[in-house]
This record gives C-alpha cells, structure tokens and sequence, in this order.
C-alpha cells in the first residue's frame, strides 16, 4: 500500500506541484517503502542489532516526513480553497464570458451594428482582452488541478500511515528482544548491584547519586575508555525533538534545573552520538528510568524520562546504538492526519531529561551538543 501511494503522489504530481507538498509526501513515501524492505532484510542480517536500530529511525524519518507532507499539503489547500472562495463572484463572471464565446460563433462574434469600423474596434478590444481570459483560465486550471493533486494525497494517506505506523511498532519490538538477547559487547566494568544499592540508599537527589556514581572505579584496564572530548559542541541530541527549555532556565513552578528539557514523539528512539559507556541504567527515585553514560572520562551524561533504556553497567556501546524508547503511545493514522492541521509541536507529548556533568559540576548541555 505504500508503495502505491508513492506511485499515486508521483503520477498526480503536476509540475505545478511537483516541487511542493505532493513531492514531499512522495519522498516520504519512498522513505517508508525503504524502512519496510530493511524491516524484512534485519533478521537474516550479520548485526540484527545494527540493522533494527538503522529500520526504526527510517520508520521514525519516514513517519515525520509524512507528517509534515501532509502538514504542508493542508496548508497549501486551505490557502488554495480560501483564494478561490474569495474569487468566488470574479471566476462566476469569467466562466459567464466563456460560456457566452463559446456559443456566439465566432464570424458572428466579430461583427459589430455600427458597421466595419465598428467591427475593426470590437476585433482590436478582442485582441487585447483575450490573452487576459487566457491568463486567468490557466490560472484558475492550474489551482483547481492543484487542489485535486491535495485532496488526493490527503485521501490516500491514511493506509499509509497505519502501515508505517504497524511497521514502527513491529520494528521497536523486534529491537528491544534482539538486545535483550545481545552478549557480545565489550565491558569496562562489572556492575557491583551492592554498591550501586547503597548509593542509591544514600542519595536523595539526582545530583548525589551521579557524583557517587562516579567514584566507582573501573576494572577492566584492557578495554579502552571512549572518548569524544574532542567532538563536544558538534553532537546531535541522542532523539529527534525540540528543546523545550534550556539549560538553568525556570519552569512554570519557578525551578530551574542543571539540564535541557527535549520535546520528543510517543515511542521515539533514542540513540548514541558518540561511542559510551553505561555507568547506570535503573530506576532511580522519582526520576523514573534513569540511564547514565560516559563519552569521556569524567563525564557523565545523565537521561531520564524514558520508557525503556538498553544496555547494560559496564557495557561499551558503539556510535549510533540504541539507548531505548520513550513512553507514550503512538497516535492513530486518523488523528495524525488531523494533527496535520495543527501545530507541528502538538506533536512532541514526552519530555527527555538530558544533563551534562563534567567533573561533579553540571555543565550547559551545549558545551556538548548541537542544540539549535
């Protein structure tokens, strides 16, 4: 069925909109098209991992880029049908005109009562007026073909979405079992759960337990610390979403807080930038789940508002594996295509946690990454 769609947007896509919404709904499309054949390609791959972790970010950049096709499509028709209703009494008198030419024929059209220099004046005002009518029926041609284009795209949307959407759920599910089933990461440590239990006793607060949490001491010597010291201010965030408020900024209760709120989709995946360690993964107070990592020696860099955190203490995870999911549940195909009418930030209903330690000191996240 998605495949169909991207063949409906292609063969529907005049070139007046072949580089507008139509376009964009096709590309996105295609992008589904792709996650599906990599979603059938994962279980026979050498790292299912890998290529499950690659299949739900296509489906999450597929799914995003449907949206705001659709978005920009409603856009484009609302403008469209509110131009013409606003035009509604001039294209009443332009079809009027027409339809009158078109019956009058066209010998008969020339002539004029006064005699030939009449008629020589009605063949000259003629002349100057017909290019103008020409002009205002393609325009009105190319904005009512435009609309079909829209209305279509809208209407065929909706199997496509429930498909990427199926597709998704699929795809993360998959994902979460082959981790669990996963045995072959390195680890710089052994998780040592009677001293993690006494910190956690001991600690009331997210700030005590990270700086004790840093005073475990690694075993392994043998596998190397990452280190991405030298890529901090160029990160992407580990999930697509919008910073909704930023380092030390007050919230509506008047508390700031030594890290960056980020607005995320339901069930978004969160992923590494960098190559790092898991100091922790856990529920921890009242932060929910809670997973730490370290990219650099004395750094730390602490999550909380996530459903599912992968990963174990000790554990070395390569550039771009997966963290975990978020929580929420994902919307249906029906009320995304009525989101598509609204706000884009409607959207983002969870919150990610994110704040950088260096040290025992909270840092502003943008030290580190790439927020705007």
């Amino acid at each position: 069925m998605i495949r169909a769609f991207a063949l409906t947007c292609a063969l529907l896509a005049t070139p007046a909109v072949a580089e507008g919404p139509a376009a964009a709904a096709q590309a996105a499309a295609e992008r589904l098209v792709a996650a599906t054949a990599g979603l059938e390609a994962a279980p026979g791959a050498r790292d299912r991992v890998s290529a499950l972790t690659e299949v739900v970010a296509a489906y999450e950049d597929g799914l995003a880029a449907l949206r705001d096709g659709l978005r920009q499509a409603a856009i484009r028709e609302r403008s469209l049908q509110a131009d013409l209703d606003a035009r509604a009494d001039e294209v009443a008198r332009l079809l009027g005109v027409l339809q009158t030419m078109d019956r009058v024929p066209a010998p008969l059209l020339m002539l004029h009562p006064s005699g030939p220099t009449g008629t020589a004046r009605s063949g000259m005002i003629l002349a100057e007026v017909t290019p103008a009518l020409q002009v205002e029926v393609d325009t009105l041609r190319a904005q009512l073909e435009e609309l079909q284009v829209l209305q279509a795209i809208q209407e065929g949307a909706l199997q496509t979405l429930q498909d990427g959407l199926e597709g998704a759920s699929r795809a993360r599910a998959e994902l979460s079992a082959a981790i669990a089933d996963r045995t072959d990461l390195p680890r710089r440590f052994t998780e040592d759960p009677l001293q993690t239990s006494l910190i956690i006793a001991s600690t009331e607060t997210l700030d005590a337990f990270a700086s004790g949490l840093a005073e475990i001491q690694q075993t392994h010597d043998d596998v190397p610390s990452p280190d991405a010291t030298g890529l901090k201010g160029g990160l992407a965030l580990p999930v697509q979403g919008a910073v909704l408020r930023r380092f030390d900024q007050t919230d509506a209760a008047g508390i700031a807080r030594p890290g960056i709120l980020v607005g995320t989709r339901p069930r978004a995946l969160l992923t590494a930038p960098v190559a790092v360690t898991v100091r922790y993964n856990g529920p921890l107070l009242d932060y929910g789940t809670v997973l730490i990592l370290e990219p650099a020696p004395d750094v730390l860099w602490v999550l909380s508002g996530l459903a599912e955190a992968f990963g174990e203490a000790g554990q070395v995870l390569p550039r771009g594996a997966a963290l975990g999911l978020m929580g929420g549940e994902t919307p249906a195909a029906q009320d995304i295509l009525s989101e598509s009418t609204g706000l884009h930030r409607g959207s983002l209903t969870e919150t990610l946690y994110l704040e950088v330690r260096e040290g025992q000191t909270p840092v502003n996240p943008a030290e580190w990454f790439a927020l705007d």
